[in-house]
């Protein structure tokens, strides 16, 4: 009779199969797979281009579309109800007293194509406001006052909180919420 115990090493990626005969009680030991641990696979966001491979919701097809902001995975959702139609990464505020604001809000009315504030050092392109008019924005990553892109703050997008409060997008998302995100569009920020 033979008993076979299989023995698996999840850390390291090993399976063992030993065989044990009854007849000459001798083991032995048979590789039967060796692999490396996988590593995590990174994906290089394009601060400059679009979130997804796949064209923006057309808004108008969606009337109840809302833009479900989440500050712990650092993504922003379009969502119709409660399926995503479209998945942004994002950069929203760091600590308490740069942090996001969290709840409910509308698209404000006021929007532009380009900002800088002095106090901060830092710009940023295609904003449109939804708290306090004009204080916390949706808008590209930052800028210098030269409408010059700030790769080391670029390079933070989807990754890591690194705004003062704002929602920094790509360069293609913060364009497309400017020319089509309307207008009272509901935002919520959990």
């Amino acid at each position: 009779m033979v008993i076979v115990i299989l023995v698996v090493v999840a850390g390291l990626g090993i399976n063992r199969v030993i065989q044990h005969s009854s007849a000459d009680k001798a083991a032995t030991t048979q590789t039967t797979k060796t692999a490396t641990p996988k590593k995590a696979v990174v994906k290089k966001i394009n601060w400059r281009a679009p979130s997804e491979d796949k064209a923006y919701p057309n808004l108008k097809n969606h009337p109840k579309a809302w833009l479900d902001v989440n500050t712990s995975k650092q993504r922003v959702y379009i969502k119709d109800g409660n399926r995503v139609l479209y998945t942004m990464y994002c950069s929203t505020g760091t600590g308490k007293e740069n942090g996001t604001p969290h709840g409910t809000f509308y698209i404000q009315a006021e929007r532009g194509k380009f900002f800088y504030n002095q106090s901060s050092g830092e710009g940023a392109k295609y904003w449109v406001s939804w708290k306090d008019h004009g204080i916390y924005l949706f808008h590209s990553v930052p800028t210098d006052q030269n409408g010059k892109f700030i790769k080391s703050e670029a390079e933070e997008l989807g990754k890591n909180a690194a705004s003062h409060g704002c929602v920094r997008l790509s360069v293609s998302d913060a364009k497309w919420v400017y020319n089509n995100v309307p207008y009272g569009m509901k935002v919520v920020i959990h």
